[in-house]
């Protein structure tokens, strides 16, 4: 009886061991992949996206921006390509966008910009060319699967006739693997990547089934469809619900009252553990989208606080891809350009427990009557748990609107305590916040004086 027994609890682990077998993919084989609602890396550890669109197409000189997107806090960068609708993005230059995108590691997320409003735009290319162009690249991309994803084509469908979308991407999906595309696939929306007539969020499972690989994540782009916060709280929980995996690959602001429920989008992602790609980093005809001015990482903008800052923002919450050997706390390669102002730092300023901190100031943008700017601090040789940075003005500057602090004038004076996430700094560590102030006439540098706990 008990030779029975054993053999049955036997078999009944081999049964189960071999359901796990089926049940999680092969890690060393397949790079980044999908299981469930989640992206993983080849080593089977979780990864969430964390970053920022680059238009690199059209500034293809911008290099640079790779390096100060990594310094900025973000663990992917997803890339704009043209197969020809723009001037093409030869296979030697998407190499190199690959290298960057190691050197500096970051996750890259290679989109194909020709298929954009497709159906309603005349100049569009159908996901069908989309898919020759990546052929016309597979040299350069096969074996580069755990550092890459491969956008097929962005926002591929306008708004006219949107229901085409299903047949086209399932068979552009299924085209790719019959070529020998390994790679993790994500999919746009039609409606301008914004879905808001529904087809991705009714055909979703369709086109997940198309990938004989099961290795296909869906992209919703939010921007004036998603100014409700509802309205993106009910499209994220039809996907939760149904299991489908999914990342918010662009959204913009609410610079206005029609526009986008940014903290929202950001908040329920966090919340959900979805992956979400700001766009952009810079480069835009209408500058309100950038997050740095002309490139120039000195000339952050409201939209930059808004994306990188705060308990949800990419500073945050971005963990860098094990593959790079760490969790987002290495160095980047390069180093962003510094500030052309001058900055105002104080001596550290000692406390009962010898913890110390400097803080530099400096002015990040000034228009008439209006200004924006920025304070970094720093830890001295002992880890610290808090901040309190102090200034005095001397020309009736006053502040408003502050983000990564809590801040608080008396006259002239302003007082800024940490946030409840950026105050614990590692010796040696640093942190920043900012706000946007008013001046008159002058508006000098004030003198900063740095207390730590």
């Amino acid at each position: 009886m008990r030779r029975l027994l054993v053999a049955f609890c036997a078999a009944l682990l081999a049964a189960a061991g071999a359901v796990l077998a089926l049940g999680n993919p092969a890690y060393a084989a397949t790079g980044l992949h999908v299981v469930g609602t989640d992206i993983y890396e080849a080593n089977g550890t979780k990864f969430v996206m964390r970053g920022v669109n680059h238009a690199h197409t059209w500034y293809t000189s911008q290099t640079s921006s790779f390096a100060n997107i990594k310094a900025a806090g973000a663990n992917t960068v997803r890339v704009v390509l043209s197969g020809g609708r723009w001037t093409a993005n030869s296979a030697g230059d998407v190499a190199d966008i690959i290298a960057l995108c190691k050197a500096n590691r970051l996750i890259c997320v290679l989109e194909d910009h020709d298929t954009t409003g497709y159906g309603e735009d005349s100049a569009a290319y159908s996901l069908d060319q989309a898919v020759n162009y990546w052929i016309s690249l597979k040299s350069v991309l096969v074996g580069q699967e755990d550092y890459i994803s491969i956008n097929i084509g962005n926002e591929p469908i306008g708004n006219t006739n949107p229901a085409q979308w299903t047949a086209a991407t399932t068979a552009a999906i299924k085209k790719m693997r019959d070529n020998g595309f390994q790679h993790l696939l994500m999919i746009d929306a039609p409606n301008w990547g914004q879905d808001w007539q529904n087809v991705m969020r009714d055909n979703a499972q369709t086109v997940l089934d198309a990938d004989s690989r099961h290795n296909t994540v869906l992209s919703i782009h939010m921007y004036s469809v998603y100014a409700q916060p509802s309205t993106i709280t009910s499209y994220l929980d039809t996907f939760k619900a149904k299991g489908w995996p999914l990342v918010i690959g662009e959204f913009g602001w609410q610079f206005d009252s029609g526009q986008v429920a940014d903290q929202t989008v950001l908040a329920e992602a966090v919340k959900r553990d979805l992956g979400y790609l700001g766009w952009s980093w810079s480069g835009n005809t209408d500058p309100i989208l950038d997050m740095v001015l002309n490139f120039d990482v000195n000339q952050k903008t409201t939209w930059y606080h808004r994306v990188f800052d705060g308990p949800n923002g990419i500073t945050a919450t971005a963990r860098q891809a094990t593959v790079f050997g760490g969790s987002g706390t290495s160095s980047p390669t390069g180093s962003p350009s510094q500030s052309s102002s001058s900055p105002s730092a104080s001596p550290s300023q000692s406390t009962p427990t010898g913890k110390s901190c400097s803080a530099t100031y400096r002015v990040a943008g000034q228009w008439q009557g209006g200004f924006q700017a920025e304070v970094k601090v720093t830890a001295g040789n002992s880890a610290i748990t808090g901040w309190t940075v102090t200034w005095t003005y001397a020309n009736g500057q006053t502040v408003a609107n502050a983000w990564s602090a809590t801040v608080t004038s008396s006259g002239s004076t302003v007082t800024a305590r940490n946030a409840g996430y950026n105050g614990n700094l590692a010796a040696g560590a640093s942190t920043s916040f900012g706000f946007l102030g008013s001046w008159t006439g002058t508006n000098s540098v004030p003198a900063l004086t740095c207390t730590a706990s």
